[in-house]
C-alpha cells in the first residue's frame, strides 16, 4: 500500500494530508495566528474552584481559562491530590489535552507527557507502556525490558510504534533528550511566576516527522524550501534512513492543488457523501454526538434485497471509517446502517468497520449494535478538526441548517401589521422591507390590497436582496 504525506505551507497556515493508494484519508490544518495549544505545559493560577462540578478553572495567560477536571489531577503530584486541596490563587502545573472549541476553554490535566520520536516520557507516573500497534509478543517484551533499563528513575514512559526494531542506543538517546527537557522545564517552573508557558509543543511540520513519518511512508512531499531544510536537518539526527523519502515540490501549483486534495477537501463540508454503488451516507452533528445514516439511494442491486442491503452497508462501512478519520470526528458516534435480517450480515458489516478503523491512529472504540440496530462508537478528540478551522456558524440560520420559510415570514408580517393597526394611529404610507422571496408572496392573489383594506392604509412592499431571509422592517412615510 503506497502511503504519501503531502504538506502545503503558507505564511498564514500549514496543511498536511495523508494519502494511501492516492485516496485522501487524513487532513490537519494549523493556522499561524491562532496557534496550537494541545501539548503545551503551563504554570497556571487557579481562578475558580467549582466543587459541585469537581472542576477548577486555571488562568494560563490566554483569552480563555483552562478547565481542569479533578479526574485529570494526578494523585502523586504534591498539593494536587484531591479537589479539597485546590484553592483559588494556588499555582499549578498543567498540560493542555484538548483545544478550546466554541465557548469552551481548553481542557487540562496534571498527567504530564513529553513526546519524542520513539518514546513518550511521563514524569509524574512510574510505569512502562508499549504501543498497542506493536503486535509481536517477542518485540513487545524486548522493548519493555529495554525501557525498564534506560528510563529515568521514578518516571514512566510509553514506547511508540516507530520504536519497533530500534536499538537501545537510539531509544536511550531519545529518552536522554526528553529527560533533559523535563529538568529544564521543572527548573523554569520554580523561578517564574504564573501564568506562564513552560513548554510549547512543536509546530505541525515537526509533529509530522515525530508522529507520522515512519518506514510505512513512501514519500513526504513539502512545497516550502525552508521547511524542507528543517525536516532534513531533523532526520539527519533522528532517522537518517528516512531522508531519501523527503521530497521538495517546486511546481507552479501548491501540493494540495497538484495532488487534487483541495477538491477532495471541499467535499468534506457537505452533509451527504455519495457511494460508488449509488447509495449515500448523511453525516449530521449535534452538541453531544455525530449521527451517520446509510441509504441505498439509486442502488437497486442485482440479486435480492438482503444482498443489496449488505453490499450498501459494507461499502458504507469503509467510507464511514474514512470520513470519520478525514473529518476528525470525535466524541460519541452513532451509525444507522440499513436494517439487516441475517446475523452473519450484521457481523460482516461490524467486522468491515473494525478492520478499516484499525488504520486510524486516534483511539477509537466500537461498542457494537444496540437493540435498535444502531452502531455505537467513541473516538478521542484533542485538537480542533479542520471543519472547525475552515468553517464558522452560518449567520443566517445560526447553525440550525434552516431558516423560516417565506410563508412563515409573510404571516409574521401580517400579524405585526394587524397589531400596529389596533394599537397605533397610522398615517401615510407603510413600507415593508423584506427579502425578495418574501416580497414575491405579496404580489400573488391581490394580497397587498386585501391587507390595505384590513388595516386602512396604503402599503408598499420593497424587496431588499441583502436582507436576512427572516428579517423585515415596517416603515411609516409621511402623508
Amino acid at each position: 500500500m503506497a502511503k504519501t504525506i503531502v504538506v502545503n505551507i503558507m505564511p498564514e497556515e500549514t496543511r498536511m494530508a495523508i494519502l494511501e493508494d492516492n485516496e485522501l484519508l487524513e487532513v490537519s490544518i494549523e493556522r499561524t495566528q491562532s496557534g496550537n495549544v494541545v501539548g503545551n505545559i503551563y504554570k497556571g493560577k487557579i481562578k475558580n474552584v467549582l466543587p459541585g462540578m469537581q472542576a477548577a478553572f486555571i488562568d494560563i495567560g490566554r483569552d480563555k481559562n483552562a478547565f481542569l477536571y479533578t479526574g485529570d489531577i494526578h494523585p502523586d503530584v504534591p498539593s494536587q491530590a484531591t479537589d479539597e486541596k485546590l484553592t483559588v490563587g494556588q499555582d499549578i502545573i498543567i498540560q493542555i489535552i484538548k483545544d478550546a472549541i466554541g465557548t469552551k476553554g481548553p481542557r487540562a490535566t496534571t498527567h504530564l507527557t513529553l513526546p519524542g520520536r520513539y518514546v513518550v516520557l511521563m514524569p509524574t507516573v512510574d510505569y512502562v507502556g508499549i504501543s498497542r500497534r506493536i503486535e509481536r509478543s517477542e518485540e513487545r517484551e524486548r522493548l519493555k525490558q529495554l525501557a525498564e533499563k534506560v528510563r529515568p528513575q521514578g518516571m514512566g514512559m510509553i514506547v511508540r510504534t516507530v520504536a519497533e526494531g530500534k536499538s537501545e542506543e537510539e531509544i536511550k538517546r531519545d529518552i536522554d533528550y526528553l529527560n533533559n527537557l523535563w529538568n529544564s522545564l521543572a527548573a523554569r517552573a520554580k523561578r517564574t511566576n504564573a501564568p506562564t508557558l513552560l513548554y510549547r509543543d512543536v509546530d505541525l511540520v515537526i509533529r509530522i516527522v515525530r508522529d507520522y513519518l515512519s518506514e510505512e511512508v513512501d514519500q513526504l512531499i513539502i512545497d516550502n524550501a525552508e521547511a524542507y531544510a528543517r525536516v532534513c536537518d531533523l532526520l539527519k539526527y533522528m532517522s537518517p534512513e528516512l531522508l531519501p523519502r523527503v521530497k521538495l515540490h517546486q511546481g507552479a501549483e501548491d501540493t494540495f492543488t497538484h495532488y487534487g486534495i483541495t477538491e477532495e477537501l471541499d467535499k468534506c463540508g457537505k452533509r451527504q457523501v455519495e457511494l460508488k454503488s449509488g447509495g449515500y451516507i448523511v453525516i449530521d452533528k449535534t452538541e453531544a454526538l455525530t449521527v451517520i445514516d446509510v441509504n441505498t439511494g439509486k442502488f437497486v442491486g442485482h440479486t435480492n434485497l438482503a444482498h443489496t442491503v449488505l453490499h450498501t452497508n459494507l461499502e458504507a462501512a469503509s467510507e464511514i471509517a474514512r470520513q470519520i478519520r478525514l473529518r476528525d470526528i470525535g466524541g460519541i458516534i452513532i451509525i444507522d446502517f440499513i436494517d439487516m435480517d441475517f446475523e452473519e450480515h450484521k457481523h460482516a458489516v461490524i467486522n468491515a468497520l473494525e478492520e478499516k478503523i484499525k488504520r486510524d491512529k486516534t483511539k477509537t472504540n466500537i461498542l457494537g449494535l444496540t437493540g435498535l440496530g444502531l452502531v455505537e462508537m467513541t473516538r478521542k478528540k484533542a485538537r480542533q478538526n479542520f471543519e472547525g478551522v475552515l468553517y464558522s456558524e452560518c449567520p443566517c440560520c445560526e447553525g440550525r441548517g434552516r431558516v423560516q420559510s417565506p410563508e412563515t415570514v409573510s404571516i409574521n408580517i401580517r400579524r405585526e401589521l394587524r397589531r400596529i393597526a389596533k394599537t397605533k394611529r397610522l398615517e401615510g404610507v407603510l413600507v415593508v422591507q423584506v427579502h425578495p422571496r418574501v416580497a414575491a408572496l405579496f404580489t400573488k392573489d391581490d394580497a397587498i390590497s386585501i391587507i390595505e383594506k384590513e388595516i386602512g392604509r396604503s402599503l408598499t412592499i420593497e424587496a431588499i436582496p441583502t436582507m436576512h431571509p427572516e428579517a423585515y422592517s415596517i416603515l411609516q412615510l409621511g402623508q
